[in-house]
């Protein structure tokens, strides 16, 4: 995806609606360009085309997270990208960056990825990408699966590394959720013990919700970018952890 591209779904993003008129004028290309542009992203599953305008995708608003702080996320999965090898099976959980991971994944190497996200499994449908989406229980709001059957599905499939979202993490809490049912699924993928990864931003750092995720031992490596506090690093390094600080162009 090139910048103008990035501008186009931003644009979208925040106003919901966008005229291809409008986007022209404003990227400082022809209406043909634009439409072509629009094709392409509609083809990625990033938006939709309507008559004369782009709209977004109607879902649960993932791209609307994926597209704040695109460009820092977008180099957050693009090093998680470069730990993985070709040939490997990974599982990728639910979330904005692990959604751009995906992408990036699929774009760049022969894998398979498992997931329990069925945005990550649509946005990849056009890649020639294996994609194993394990089922359970459809939680409609965050389009993952869920519940029993879910941890059940992640017992019986196999892989070499898991990149997992996080809502926060404090010294004392570690790492936690916001929601019982998906902490229920990354605390089955850990219980693997695979290579487990965070690929987070660093807002999530200091934060803490309800549910644990873990114990931070089951985890090998955090990725995140450079407002990670010095504090907040140590204490990850102290407890083990691999942590790979990106610096940002944003």
């Amino acid at each position: 995806m090139n910048s103008r591209q990035q501008l186009i779904l931003q644009m979208v993003i925040d106003q919901g609606r966008v005229s291809v008129v409008e986007l022209a004028k404003t990227t400082g290309v022809s209406e043909v360009t634009i439409r072509q542009d629009l094709n392409l992203l509609e083809k990625q599953s990033y938006l939709r085309r309507a008559h004369g305008y782009a709209v977004p995708l109607d879902s649960d608003d993932v791209e609307t997270r994926m597209m704040n702080n695109y460009a820092l996320k977008r180099e957050l999965a693009e090093f998680a990208a470069s730990l993985v090898n070709n040939g490997e099976t990974v599982f990728i959980e639910n979330g904005s960056s692990n959604a751009l991971l995906a992408r990036t994944l699929a774009d760049q190497k022969d894998i398979t990825i498992i997931t329990v996200s069925s945005y990550i499994a649509h946005l990849l449908k056009e890649t020639r990408c294996e994609v194993i989406l394990l089922g359970g229980i459809y939680q409609k709001k965050s389009e993952s699966m869920v519940g029993p059957l879910t941890r059940q599905y992640v017992q019986q499939v196999h892989f070499s590394k898991a990149f997992i979202g996080i809502d926060g993490w404090q010294p004392e809490t570690g790492f936690t959720g916001r929601d019982m049912m998906r902490s229920d699924v990354v605390n089955a993928v850990l219980e693997k013990e695979c290579e487990a990864i965070v690929l987070t931003d660093s807002s999530k750092f200091g934060a803490v919700h309800p549910y644990t995720m873990g114990p931070v031992s089951r985890f090998n490596r955090v990725i995140t970018d450079e407002r990670l506090s010095e504090e907040h690093r140590n204490k990850l390094e102290d407890d083990g952890l691999i942590v790979n600080i990106i610096k940002t162009t944003a």
